[in-house]
């Protein structure tokens, strides 16, 4: 093969390179950093608890449990994947037959899933786990996505006592729900028809009885008073080959007799009938849904079903003119009547078609007319009835049109009758819809955001969206110089809620307000309240290395330091309140009580000056301190004391502190912590709490947790300690800290940094160590039995000052002076204090950990600072944490006033940072709303700006566009309109000389540019040269910033508002930042830059242009059905394109990627083709195929000789020719596929790039010979469902050690898919047999989620595993190493959490 020099010189330079890097390249771990956001059913139940109010999304792959809080906002509490693929989803409501099971599930509700896996799983909500676990599961089919398999619809008896699952076509089968207390809650089965001759449970019945494709099934309950035994009635919607109308088949099931038998049969002349709904609590009645009526059928007679009502003819009536976004949102996104009629897509929506066998109806086609149905009646899209309605059942429903209704049922002596209502509300169509406790309801729109809605006085009202992305048809990842990558703009939406989409990894952080760098050496921050019950803070603390500062919190953040007493020239340790009123400083030489003025707050005491009185340690320094309720604790270092210090109240405004014990150390206290309140037992049933309420705590055996404060000691150890008035201070609990690496080497600086105490469903101590670690300990159970069992455990590292203390003084108040000292009798000897078992330990950074509550609380979430700020998640079952979405920060505190309830204050930079953090937050994402389908995205780094190709427009003039997007306001700031007919399909940016120009191909062809063959169709196209040009524009009238309402009360504050906001003046008392400080980019914004579009160049192509792509920095690719082109800009002209050379494919290229020299094109038959450019001949010459046939999704190239390909079945594979040299190459050469993954999604872009952090910490966690790199050799992967997926690659050992780890984790019970698939086997699908596939890293990261004992358990459990794994398990040297494995995993979930 003839090369040009420059191309022999590249290829000389990588020809030693590019077989390493290929083959570091051949193992890689998968991580979903975005969980698809598709919600296809929506449930309400009581999971958490007998009276939890919980919400159920689920999604095609994950479940999630949500709230809705009394603002109408969706929280969420928590989101499991299933590793599977959803068909179905219901609830299985309480049954009093169910008491005698387990006592934790008593009261509760379960979910009944049926899935790809074949399996029909009951599911569990564990509270201390905080996941769903499998109570049990039936095999209904083989594992798949097939039409006949036995797993695609389910109905539930309304008592909870029958559970029936059909296929699409044909087959269905029914169970009972045990009546035992056995542990099996599926009684009898009976399936139609019978897998053999021989099976005793199948249904003898005819065969042709129950012929058709199910479209709708529900249990008709029966009148307990009537009903002369407890078989079932099943009502089903069945459509039979060939017929035109659908039929309602009721059946019966003879439980004695085990015998499926059809009761009758109704159908009626007119529409097409196409669901049923059973009426709760009418015992025989249900309505039928149509295309254009409702009908209500009385069933109480099943052997003769009659019509008893029908909606008026203006219910839902013949469609007349609709709004325009109800006509795009028909072309766009409402699939159910096209899919109603194929088998393969059932009633699936788009994208859970996506996961079916495809047929000429392909579902990333959305730019077609195919989906334009001409809909000529109204129907109903989705129903919920209201909850807890025993008399008059209420529904609301929405049709197809967008429009919602309620029809009511009014049950009388006399009959019934029935009212419908005027439209409620007019929106998008709705695919699911749940009514809730509250007024609220759920609605879930198909390929669009859904919507909170309430009803309030007759009609509903918008409160709040419910936020989906999907599909993510392109994204940009932001690359900040290689510092750190967490945000991407991602394209998402069809028309009409086509939007750019901001995505942030971790918790969503919002930036309300921002100082000036001009707060250098802060040492603490803390907010204090002016009394206990107060639910706003009153004063922001700031300590500085040789000075202290307080600020009153509100919108004027003032300095009030004189007002409040503090002494502002040191260094405060710690502060507090210590009772209503009463302010405590605590620093090196002394403690203060201060009495603030009301200068300082509007109850402070009615005097010139503040009230302050001292207490003073004799000849030695205060080192460390804490504040309590009615408590103060220090500490001294050299020599080592602890003193107890209380208040007594003489007089009005004369108080005075004063000493109740102090103790001599043998080890120096490294941290202390007081919780702020005392625990007290909620009230019962509130429903919208993210954390069961009614689950009461367990508290270890003799701890009054009033009373109690935990401590931190240099031996390094953690103790809780207790003070009680009859035997003073005794140590409850200590646990001691020795840490070993995986050489067994102890390792360094293991002192505590910070404790905190935390009561939940339990009492366990956090601590954060000095040299990054987090540590979770626990009470052994034995301390929670009774005292005789109790090990013993003297008390040894107290030794009892013998100095004398301050005689009682009595007064009649309640801060009496109460004295103590210890006397440890033998009776509390025996009994404290208890070895505290160390649970969980886990490395966060390299710095000292910081424990913040967000809340006074002791369940209240907590903020751990490191490296980098994360949220801890307290509820959950070992450590489990969060990243949050901000810079790294030395010191943070909650802030909490009436105009910012949730705020947070951070220091970073040496600025302060005040944001609103929403951790129930469904997604960290910021929706920016343009209209269309926004289809490619490119973030332009010269303009800050944001270039997008829109489609699918409701302009008049065109429908697709080119425009920049503003990325912080969202508004579109200039626009190239394609011709009317145009149709934008591919946009590539680069570079022609000195100019950024941006090659744009498109459509002038209606209908599919691919046959079902999957050749070209004869088709037109364009391809265009757009320069991108900057204009200086001085007159910033164009881009107007101004601040928020209310600025004029913020010129005493030390904040500015951030991106722009004008600054703020501060009072002369208070640290300000000034007028002239810059935004936060540092950039002024005085001064604007505007862009705009000039067309360069055009010319018709032979056929659409469905993809482009640089190559050489010199050249572009253009596809056009099965042929693509190289051209060129001759003398760098960008207003000059000449064709340079022209290859051909079989079949329609859908993808074409570049690296150096090598081409890569992926078509939709032949999978990907390598080929490479001749500049001497002028030819490209195909060098490689695909081994295997694959309908390409997307490609990418790593490297000349690598490639990562998805395709449109859900898979993605890693393909290389390194085996292979250029000059022996032909295109019988088949490519190598190194490894390959199923994702169960179809990836709709796949990018270069990291969504990781980069920190100083990286390097720490690595360890010894660690290889994995986050920020390089890394792809990121959007999909048609809404998931953001990263593959990284890994080192053989490496790979080797997690696939032996997710080998186990794949069958251990707490960890193993919840759906009973074959872990194995599912990220198998689709890919060549014996192909190594890419490590889950999701199934990995739950090894994170468990206790020290049970990862010990899960790695040494025996397993049955694959040969290859089998060899390698054998001749493993040591068993798998704990640390090793928590190592290497942290780093994973660190960078890509």
């Amino acid at each position: 093969m003839a090369v040009s020099e420059e191309e022999c010189s590249s290829a000389n330079s990588r020809s030693s390179s590019s077989t390493s890097s290929s083959s570091s390249s051949s193992h890689f771990l998968s991580k979903c950093v975005l969980r698809g956001s598709v919600l296809l059913h929506v449930l309400s139940a009581h999971l958490r608890s007998p009276s939890s109010n919980d919400i159920v999304f689920a999604k095609a792959k994950s479940i999630e449990l949500v709230i809705i809080g009394e603002d109408g906002i969706v929280q969420s509490v928590c989101e499991q994947p299933v590793y599977g693929t959803i068909k179905d989803i219901a609830v299985l409501p309480w049954n009093d037959r169910f008491r005698g099971r387990n006592p934790q599930m008593l009261g509760k509700d379960l979910l009944v899933v049926v899935s790809d896996s074949g399996k029909l799983s009951v599911l569990s909500f564990c509270n201390q786990m905080h996941k769903f676990f499998p109570v049990t599961q039936v095999q209904l089919s083989s594992p798949g996505n097939t039409k006949g398999q036995l797993a695609r619809m389910l109905a539930i008896d309304s008592s909870g006592c029958f559970i029936a699952a059909s296929a699409y076509v044909d087959r269905l089968a029914m169970f009972s729900v045990s009546m035992s207390g056995g542990s099996d809650i599926i009684d009898k089965k009976i399936v139609y028809p019978p897998e053999n001759d021989d099976d005793v449970n199948a249904a003898r019945v005819q065969k042709n009885s129950i012929s058709g494709t199910i479209w709708s099934m529900s249990f008709i309950s029966q009148d307990p008073n009537q009903s002369k035994g407890h078989n079932p009635i099943l009502a089903v919607v069945i459509n039979r080959s060939g017929a035109v109308l659908n039929e309602l088949l009721l059946l019966g099931w003879n439980i004695r007799e085990q015998d499926i038998y059809v009761i009758s049969q109704y159908v009626e002349d007119g529409p097409l009938v196409l669901s049923i709904a059973e009426v709760p609590h009418s015992y025989g009645f249900a309505f039928l849904f149509r295309e254009g009526d409702a009908i209500l059928m009385d069933l109480r007679d099943a052997n003769n079903p009659c019509c008893v009502y029908r909606t008026s003819p203006h219910f839902l009536s013949n469609v007349v003119d609709e709004a325009n976004f109800v006509q795009e949102s028909s072309k766009g996104c409402d699939l159910s009547r096209v899919l109603q009629v194929d088998d393969e897509g059932g009633l699936f929506n788009v994208a859970a078609c996506a996961l079916l066998e495809l047929s000429d109806l392909d579902p990333m086609c959305i730019d077609g007319d195919k989906y334009n149905v001409n809909v000529t009646h109204k129907f109903v899209c989705s129903w919920s009835w209201e909850p807890m309605n025993v008399k008059n059942q209420r529904m609301i429903i929405s049709a197809d049109t967008g429009e919602y209704f309620m029809i009511e049922i009014i049950f009388n002596p006399d009959g019934f009758k029935v009212q419908e209502s005027e439209c409620l509300y007019k929106g998008l169509p709705c695919k699911a819809l749940l009514w809730v406790e509250g007024g609220f309801l759920a609605a879930l729109v198909d390929m669009g955001d859904g919507m909170v809605l309430k009803m309030e006085n007759g009609t509903l009202h918008y409160i709040s969206p419910i936020q989906t992305i999907a599909p993510v048809l392109d994204m940009s990842v932001v690359d900040y110089h290689d510092e750190k990558h967490d945000q991407m703009f991602a394209c998402c939406g069809v028309a009409p809620e086509g939007s750019l989409r901001i995505i942030r990894s971790g918790i969503t952080v919002e930036k309300l307000l921002r100082t000036a760098p001009i707060y250098q050496g802060i040492t603490g921050t803390w907010t204090l309240r002016m009394k206990m019950t107060d639910t706003y803070h009153s004063f922001l603390v700031l300590s500085f290395v040789e000075e202290t500062r307080v600020l009153s919190v509100g919108l004027s953040f003032t300095d009030v330091t004189d007002s409040v007493g503090f002494q502002p020239d040191v260094s405060t340790l710690a502060c507090g309140v210590v009772n209503d009123g009463m302010l405590v400083q605590i620093h090196k030489s002394a403690v203060t009580l201060c009495l603030p003025t009301q200068g300082a707050h509007s109850d402070g005491v009615p005097l010139p000056s503040p009230v302050c009185t001292s207490w003073f340690p004799e000849n030695m320094s205060i080192s460390l301190g804490a504040v309590g309720h009615n408590l103060i604790v220090v500490s001294s270092s050299n020599p080592c004391f602890i003193f107890i210090l209380g208040v007594i109240m003489y007089s009005v405004h004369h108080y005075e502190i004063y000493e109740m014990q102090h103790l001599r150390l043998q080890n120096e206290l490294s941290c202390i912590s007081i919780p702020q309140n005392r625990y007290e037992k909620k009230v019962i049933g509130f429903p919208n709490s993210l954390v069961d309420e009614s689950y009461v705590p367990s508290f270890p055996f003799g701890v009054d947790i009033s009373n109690i404060f935990v401590i931190g000691t240099h031996k390094p150890s953690v103790e809780i300690l207790s003070l009680a008035p009859s035997e003073g201070l005794r140590v409850l609990a200590s646990g001691a800290i020795s840490l070993t690496n995986t050489l067994g080497t102890a390792i360094s600086g293991c002192i505590p940094q910070d404790v905190r105490l935390v009561l939940v469903d339990r009492l366990y101590v956090l601590s954060g160590l000095r040299n990054g670690m987090l540590l979770r300990f626990e009470w052994p159970t034995a301390s929670r039995m009774p005292s005789s069992v109790v090990p013993q455990c003297p008390v040894d590292w107290l030794s009892v000052s013998t100095d004398t203390v301050l005689s009682g003084v009595s007064a009649a108040n309640s801060y009496g002076r109460q004295v103590y000292t210890t006397k440890l009798s033998e009776n509390i000897k025996d009994k404290f204090p208890v070895d505290l078992q160390l649970i969980a330990i886990r490395r966060i950074g390299i710095t000292p950990v910081f424990l913040v509550p967000l809340s006074d609380s002791l369940d209240g979430d907590i903020i751990v600072l490191s490296d980098r700020p994360w949220l801890l998640h307290t509820a959950r079952h070992s450590l489990s944490y969060t990243s949050i979405s901000f810079q790294s920060s030395t010191h943070v505190t909650p802030v909490c006033y009436v105009e910012c309830p949730k705020g947070i204050l951070f220091v970073a930079e040496n600025c302060l940072h005040l944001v609103e953090m929403v951790h129930s937050k469904r997604l960290n994402v910021q929706k920016l709303q343009l209209g269309g389908t926004p289809r490619r995205v490119f973030y332009h780094s010269e303009s800050r700006l944001l270039i997008v190709m829109r489609t699918n427009l409701s302009d008049d003039t065109c429908s697709s566009d080119i425009c920049c997007v503003d990325p912080l306001s969202g508004s579109v700031l200039s626009s190239f309109k394609l011709e009317f007919g145009e149709t934008g399909k591919s946009m590539e940016l680069m570079r022609v000389g000195s100019e950024q120009v941006l090659l744009v191909g498109t459509s002038l062809s209606s209908g599919s540019a691919i046959m079902p063959c999957g050749e070209a169709e004869s088709t037109k196209g364009r391809l265009i040269v757009i320069c991108l040009e900057n204009v200086q524009n001085s007159d910033s009238g164009s881009m107007t910033f101004s601040s928020k309402a209310g600025s004029s009360s913020l010129r005493a504050s030390p904040f500015h508002e951030i991106v722009g906001y004008a600054a703020e003046q501060l009072s002369s008392s208070s640290l300000c930042s000034s007028p002239d400080d810059t935004s936060c980019d540092g950039n002024k914004l005085e001064e604007t830059e505007a862009w705009q579009f000039r067309l360069a160049f055009s010319m018709p192509w032979p056929g659409m242009v469905l993809a482009i792509c640089p190559y050489l920095d010199r050249y572009f690719l253009a596809s056009a059905g099965n042929a693509f082109y190289l051209c060129g800009f001759p003398h760098e002209n960008s207003q000059r394109v000449k064709k340079w050379a022209v290859a051909r494919t079989r079949f329609t290229i859908t993808s074409l990627t570049t690296h150096f020299t090598r081409i890569v094109v992926g078509d939709c038959r032949d999978g990907i083709l390598f080929y490479d450019y001749n500049e001497d001949s002028k030819k490209l010459q195909q060098l490689y195929c695909d081994p295997y046939q694959r309908l390409v999704g997307d490609c990418i190239l790593m490297d000349v000789n690598t490639a990562v390909v998805s395709d449109r079945k859900g898979s993605i594979a890693v393909l290389s020719c390194a085996d292979y040299l250029e000059d022996t190459a032909s295109p019988e050469c088949n490519l190598t596929v190194s490894c390959a993954y199923y994702m169960g999604e179809i990836a709709m872009s796949i990018k270069k790039g990291s969504f990781s952090y980069k920190l100083p910490a990286d390097d720490a966690l690595k360890g010894g010979d660690g290889s994995i790199d986050f920020a390089q050799n890394s792809i990121i992967v959007s999909t048609l469902l809404g998931s953001v997926i990263t593959f990284v690659p890994i080192s053989r050992e490496e790979y080797e050690l997690l696939e032996a780890v997710q080998e186990r984790l794949a069958v251990h019970p707490l960890t193993a898919p919840i759906l009973g698939n074959d872990h194995n086997e599912f990220r198998s699908r689709e890919n060549p047999v014996g192909v190594p596939k890419i490590l889950d890293a999701d199934m990995l990261t739950q090894f994170l989620e468990l206790t020290s004992v049970q990862q010990e358990a899960v790695l040494s459990s025996p397993i049955c595993v694959r040969s290859t794994v089998k060899s390698r398990l054998k001749f493993r040297s040591s068993p798998v190493p704990v640390n090793q494995v928590v190592q290497l995993l942290e780093r994973v979930h660190y960078a890509l959490n």
